[in-house]
């Protein structure tokens, strides 16, 4: 699930999808018609959804729901122009959009902090983000993940310019690591992590991005998003998307089982032991004990704005009050 942090890669064409028809149509049984589309293809980040659909949570809520794979364009451009109702998204890639006049919104996290860290094998040695200095980072190339790892680095008193960076691509780091391409690599623990470790059964150190909030901020990502328009025009559908949606991803909290098999039915050829280990995860990460899922803070919202602004990847301040928003979340 290498779910893109600086570009998203298309898996389908817009035209192969049907995504023409947003919001608003009626299914003839009496449902209104919505799209979500995703951000990669089906895993555990998207279990809440996949539950809602199987287990008829939307059509509760008067919905009929297609799920679709993400476009070449990027998810964000296609919700703000009304070829998909809902997507999936990352807060690094809102804040931009919107700092280019780009009219998405962000309704839910789907997790209530990053759970991305840097991985390397465990006879690297490196056990904390100075030991990064001297080392080969391979990535996308991207400014998010230089202006991140150099912070990480003089942070912890080390020298961020010893740091090597080369593009490797969507690779599988696993691989690159034995083959010496490089040192360490940005994962997902919900995914590469628990892969390394509980499936591949590799001996590997990670440096959770959550540990060093002193240095780096935390950030949603992913999310749920809508557009503008959508929350202007149909905002009882909006609200009734999360309500299923957020029903969905409790039944992912309580038992990780349900989003194996929903993900299973859905996408069959994903590997069924490393979704279970994935969902068992995700079940205590996607919200903190005693918080209603998908809430967001103004804080998490201000605090990485400030931090992408800084580091040169916006040119102007975007004002995240308008980014994000609790308010068609249920109300518990």
């Amino acid at each position: 699930m290498k779910v893109a942090r600086w570009a998203l890669a298309g898996a389908l064409a817009l035209g192969t999808m049907g995504l023409a028809a947003a919001c608003g149509g009626d299914d003839g049984e009496g449902l209104t018609r919505v799209t979500v589309m995703l951000d990669w293809t089906p895993n555990t980040n998207h279990a809440g959804l996949f539950i809602a659909k199987e287990k008829g949570y939307f059509k509760e809520q008067g919905l009929d729901v297609q799920i679709v794979e993400p476009a070449t364009g990027g998810v964000d451009q296609v919700v703000a122009a009304g070829k998909a109702d809902f997507g999936v998204s990352i807060q690094e890639a809102v804040i931009p959009a919107r700092a280019e006049g780009v009219p998405v919104v962000s309704i839910a996290a789907i997790i209530q902090h990053n759970t991305s860290s840097l991985m390397s094998l465990s006879n690297d040695n490196i056990t904390r983000p100075k030991d990064l200095a001297g080392k080969t980072y391979g990535g996308f190339g991207g400014a998010l993940e230089t202006a991140l790892i150099k912070t990480l680095v003089s942070c912890d008193g080390g020298d961020p310019n010893a740091v090597k960076f080369v593009e490797v691509g969507d690779v599988d780091y696993l691989v690159g690591f034995e083959q010496n391409r490089f040192d360490f690599a940005w994962i997902f623990e919900g995914w590469d992590g628990v892969r390394a470790r509980d499936i591949e059964k590799k001996q590997v150190n990670t440096l959770p991005f959550i540990d060093y909030t002193k240095c780096i901020p935390d950030w949603y990502t992913p999310v749920l998003i809508t557009s503008e328009d959508m929350i202007a025009k149909h905002p009882e559908t909006v609200r009734k998307f999360l309500a299923a949606t957020a029903k969905g991803y409790d039944t992912a909290i309580s038992n990780p089982k349900e989003s194996v098999d929903a993900i299973k039915k859905n996408a069959p050829e994903a590997d069924e032991k490393l979704l279970t280990a994935s969902a068992n995860y995700l079940s205590v990460h996607y919200v903190d004990k005693g918080r209603a899922w998908g809430l967001q803070d103004a804080a998490i919202w201000t605090e990485f704005e400030k931090f992408v602004r800084e580091a040169g990847l916006t040119t102007k301040q975007v004002d995240t009050s308008k980014a994000y928003t609790n308010d068609f979340l249920p109300k518990k």
